[in-house]
């Protein structure tokens, strides 16, 4: 039986107040943290291989290491919040249950890399869980984690929680800082990357929620232990929220490398009665939806990778056989349509022009051709855009497609639903 990690203190009563973490052994790894260097912590985090959850899968560690190490150059930490994909709520529940947890993840990780700010940039929508980011930020100081000279020692942090108006493109990284600095959130060129040239021109790193709260429990119980969990190349635990056609919808923690039927089967309680499954999204709408026969898949980053989806944030999306995927992939693809901030022309007319296509297939009004043409703009417009939102748009569409082409010919040739007839 695995035993939680992230989310151990998440039914203790008031698990959102400082008290209650520090019975639970709270703050001790940041008490141990400080008698470390910052180069061992960076090692420890690297050899623990722990991979950012925010989508990328990008080393943690070798992250933190990109930043300079010259001590006369100011440096920022970013807390990315803002969890915008659809069927993903992990972060929020840290946020809301255990706000300490990641406090103290992203004081370590600003002893790590020498940042003596940094900013917490939370979904405008999550009103309860800023409140009580904001409140227990201010238990913190008064018990000395936070502010001037932590614990006594030579580190000092201020933390602030910046709250977005509700844009999906500010959980790009790039378009985050832009927010943070007062300006419209769009991405930016890349290089250069915020390791070197970030928030306010300065050095920066920019992590997840569920990543940073992984952190204490690193330094806590080692590195060895974190990557003795799951497969060597994704290790560790991992929330998986679980949403869609099952009977037990939910949040889940399981190590890394969870079989998808395990996960749907023996935790969600499976498929709802009298309803078969037909497919799912494994890691967020961006995700490309898989079926019956890649259910034995390994939830893990590279497992999924060779699948031709991708484990993203997470969120299991389970789909029975009384959904239209054609309806399915318009409406996911109406919301990327919806949030393209229109910076880069691939992504502003190629989504414009797949949703008008998309529109007509479902509305019977479908051509002959329209198929094939929805799969060249995925195409034109995949690798061709200043941040991920205009790939995750034609992989999540490539994928309904490929695996249900039939779905859409019968709406194309009979001008109506095939589940609906």
């Amino acid at each position: 039986m695995f035993e939680p990690v992230l989310l151990k203190n998440i039914n203790i009563p008031d698990s959102f107040k400082i008290a209650a973490y520090l019975n639970n052994g709270g703050y001790q790894a940041l008490k141990k943290a400080i008698t470390l260097t910052p180069d061992t912590i960076i090692q420890m985090v690297k050899d623990s291989g722990l991979r950012g959850r925010g989508g990328a899968g990008f080393s943690t560690g070798l992250k933190w290491s990109f930043i300079p190490k010259d001590p006369t150059i100011q440096k920022y930490l970013c807390c990315n919040a803002d969890e915008g994909e659809p069927g993903t709520f992990k972060d929020r529940a840290i946020i809301e249950y255990d706000p300490h947890q990641l406090i103290e993840g992203m004081a370590i990780a600003s002893y790590a890399i020498g940042a003596d700010t940094a900013y917490i940039y939370i979904r405008g929508e999550f009103a309860l869980g800023a409140d009580r980011l904001e409140d227990a930020i201010r238990e913190a100081y008064a018990k000395g984690y936070l502010g001037k000279n932590i614990l006594k020692s030579n580190f000092s942090l201020d933390i602030y929680v910046h709250r977005g108006a509700g844009a999906y493109i500010c959980g790009e990284e790039t378009a985050l800082l832009e927010s943070i600095e007062g300006r419209r959130a769009l991405p930016r060129i890349k290089p250069p990357f915020p390791a070197l040239v970030g928030l306010f021109g300065k050095p920066t790193v920019i992590n997840n929620v569920e990543t940073l709260a992984c952190v204490p429990h690193i330094i806590n119980r080692g590195a060895i232990w974190f990557a003795s969990i799951g497969p060597a190349k994704s290790p560790g635990p991992k929330l998986f929220g679980v949403s869609g056609g099952v009977n037990k919808p939910g949040l889940y923690e399981l190590p890394m490398g969870t079989p998808l039927r395990e996960i749907i089967y023996t935790h969600a309680g499976g498929v709802k009665a009298g309803r078969t499954f037909k497919a799912v999204i494994p890691g967020g709408v961006s995700a490309p939806m898989l079926v019956e026969k890649d259910l034995d898949t390994p939830m893990d980053f590279d497992s999924l990778a060779a699948k031709g989806s991708m484990l993203g944030s997470g969120a299991v999306v389970v789909i029975d056989d009384n959904t239209c995927i054609v309806k399915a992939a318009l409406i996911t693809h109406e919301f990327f349509h919806h949030e393209s901030c229109g910076k880069c022309t691939p992504c502003r007319e190629g989504l414009d022009w797949i949703a008008k296509v998309m529109r007509r297939i479902e509305h019977g009004e479908g051509k002959e051709g329209d198929i094939d043409l929805l799969l060249k703009l995925c195409v034109d417009i995949f690798g061709r855009t200043f941040c991920p939102l205009g790939d995750g748009a034609v992989m999540a569409l490539r994928g309904a497609v490929n695996n249900f082409r039939e779905e859409f010919e019968y709406h194309v040739e009979n001008k109506k639903c095939m589940v609906n007839s």
